[in-house]
């Protein structure tokens, strides 16, 4: 077996309450590395075309990859891959915290979930031994008290009441983290699992272990000294953003309709970090970064504050500016399971709708009064709550505006308005699992990062895409932190003043590289990054840019496959109409140009007019259909 992985695969049947171990397969391991990649490989054979995202025949997936049990900054994350009941095409997750070291160190690379029990059970991992119990005193608890009754033996992976009541946005929570995005979390409350527990006391091996530790002390070092990793990202979390895509035009604000709130101030980083902050910062395990907020919840204590998008779909996009509320609504989305940005753009949307008299949510932008309470019941799936837990698309599909629901393939957006990012817009369009940011994160080369390119031009904004989309599928399948790529510019790039002839020299560079981007990117060399060189000490086999990007455009096309089988096509690569038609900037009258832009995306991806990748794509990627 490839040093870095355990070699095996657990797989648990929860119909026949029977479990086997068999070995984890080179080649596959090899071609896909691990995590997500693996995962999409083993959904795509695992299952039928046109199975129910909610019937037992969609199996639950969770994988780690070759970095996970190891002390490598920022890579104790594991994967979730299921058919999302949200789009009806892939669905997956990543999550941080320790379950990830724990299932490693139970000597499982993969754990497959099949059917479902008929009464609420949890499973239980030690080593070789797998045991299935009854859950009936945990079901109906939140997240946090689960994990606490759980108790610190094990590392868990939980569901709350929004898995339990199948609210098509639920999430798996791991420690205070959250498997969030395309509704895993409804997938394990379909099949009744409660949680899955872990611990064990196997090693991972590594090829070159001398090497691995010696350099990762590199590593920790360049995060300490980095003024993103080791400077905001320490003192403001990922609320640092909040000021700069405000700055920029591209801060969701009314569901959508604006780029800009005039109180972004009020839910920054930096005003999270003066006045709500308490106690020490948080990190998963191993992560010297400590991008986690404490913040004190009235009547509930201590918790996990607000990451940015939570802070942006949750605050400027409901017209919101009081943190103490969000700080609330964060952790009852929390306790309750919930992915924040589709629960975000949900209720935004479902307040547009109210505007326009379609439909009676008893909330309205700008004021906090009754949102607790229904975040409460979506999660319960009560009253008007059970409509919104289906999401704004199929809200959309019952009640009206669609131009105004803001989702792709049934996703909704993450925080960042295309409109002011191109790149990101046709990221948003054609990333398989639908409106997400961290597949890609192509804003952040193109206007939030330390060298931004004119946001609204059309140069490199459908290279851009397919370049970012392919870093994130191999990232996701380490599985490593997408913060990591944080770290890709230099520090002194990021001290650079961006109003100096050097600062505006290299962005006009970037911005007219064209073919040779891409070709750069697709260079199979030395590793230069700390992940091609963890994955080269750990697993003995070569891996630099050039090789991820193959691996990582495997796993992007075999996606796309698996959404084609399941009807998901072309029609679906698109925008919301607000985003393709409303301007947000006073020099503009349309909004997003994607009709100029995907037909380049295709062609360069490989594939045909209609995004069908092509005989050549398939076979020359080595991918098995």
């Amino acid at each position: 077996m490839i040093k870095g992985y355990a070699g095996r695969i657990l797989t648990v049947n929860l119909d026949t309450q029977e479990h086997h171990f068999e070995p984890l397969d080179e080649e596959l391991a090899r071609l896909y590395i691990g995590g997500k990649g693996y995962g999409v490989r083993l959904l795509y054979d695992l299952t039928e075309p046109g199975i129910d995202p909610l019937s037992p025949e969609n199996p639950l997936i969770f994988a780690t990859g070759p970095l996970n049990g190891s002390v490598a900054p920022q890579s104790n994350r594991f994967a979730v891959v299921c058919k999302s009941p949200l789009t009806g095409g892939i669905g997956n997750a990543t999550c941080g915290g320790s379950f990830a070291y724990a299932l490693k160190r139970a000597g499982i690379d993969v754990l497959i979930i099949r059917g479902a029990a008929s009464a609420p059970y949890r499973l239980e991992i030690e080593n070789d031994e797998v045991r299935l119990l009854p859950a009936d005193d945990l079901w109906g608890e939140g997240t946090y008290a689960t994990q606490k009754k759980l108790g610190k033996k094990f590392k868990h992976a939980v569901i709350g009441p929004a898995g339990e009541n199948k609210v098509l946005y639920a999430g798996i929570v791991s420690d205070e983290r959250i498997a969030g995005r395309t509704g895993v979390g409804a997938v394990m409350g379909s099949k009744n699992l409660k949680a899955v527990s872990v611990t064990g006391n196997h090693k991972l091996e590594m090829d070159d272990p001398e090497a691995f530790k010696a350099y990762t002390k590199t590593v920790r070092k360049l995060f300490k000294e980095h003024p993103v990793l080791g400077e905001s990202m320490k003192r403001f979390g990922t609320g640092a953003i909040v000021n700069t895509t405000n700055g920029r035009n591209i801060l969701p604000t009314r569901n959508f309709k604006y780029g800009h709130f005039d109180e972004a101030m009020s839910i920054s980083g930096e005003h999270l970090e003066e006045h709500e902050l308490v106690g020490v910062k948080s990190s998963c395990m191993h992560c010297p970064v400590t991008c986690g907020r404490d913040v004190e919840v009235e009547g509930v204590g201590r918790v996990k504050g607000p990451e940015y998008e939570t802070l942006a779909l949750l605050g400027s996009n409901l017209e919101i500016s009081d943190l103490k509320h969000i700080n609330e609504w964060n952790y009852l989305a929390d306790d309750l399971g919930m992915d924040t940005i589709s629960l975000g753009g949900t209720i935004s949307f479902a307040m547009e709708l109210q505007e326009k008299g379609a439909f009676d949510v008893g909330v309205k932008f700008g004021d906090p009064t009754g949102l607790s309470e229904l975040i409460r019941n979506i999660g319960h799936r009560q009253g008007v709550g059970d409509d919104l837990a289906d999401g704004s698309r199929r809200m959309s599909e019952r009640f009206g505006g669609m131009e105004f629901a803001m989702h792709v393939k049934g996703l909704e957006l993450s925080a960042y308005d295309p409109r002011g990012s191109y790149a990101q817009g046709v990221e948003y369009a054609t990333t398989n699992r639908g409106g997400c940011h961290v597949q890609g994160a192509s804003m952040y080369l193109e206007s939030i990062g330390p060298l931004t390119i004119n946001p609204r031009n059309l140069k490199l904004k459908a290279d851009i895409p397919i370049v970012q989309q392919n870093l994130g599928c191999a990232i996701n399948s380490m599985v490593l932190c997408i913060f990591s790529t944080y770290g890709m510019f230099p520090a002194a790039i990021h001290n650079m003043s961006p109003n100096s002839f050097t600062h505006r020299l290299l962005s006009r560079l970037m911005e007219n590289m064209g073919p040779l981007f891409r070709g750069f990117m697709g260079i199979k060399g030395k590793p230069m990054l700390w992940w091609e060189k963890w994955l080269t000490h750990i697993t003995g086999q070569k891996m630099s840019g050039g090789h991820l990007q193959e691996i990582g455009a495997r796993i992007f096309n075999l996606e796309r496959i698996y959404n084609l089988r399941e009807g998901l096509t072309q029609e679906q690569d698109t925008l919301p109409s607000r985003i393709l038609n409303e301007p947000i900037f006073s020099d503009t009258t349309t909004g997003h140009p994607l009709d100029q832009l995907l037909p380049r995306y295709y062609k360069l991806r490989g594939w045909d007019k209609n995004g069908v990748p092509t005989a050549k794509t398939l076979k020359g990627l080595q991918i098995r259909t």
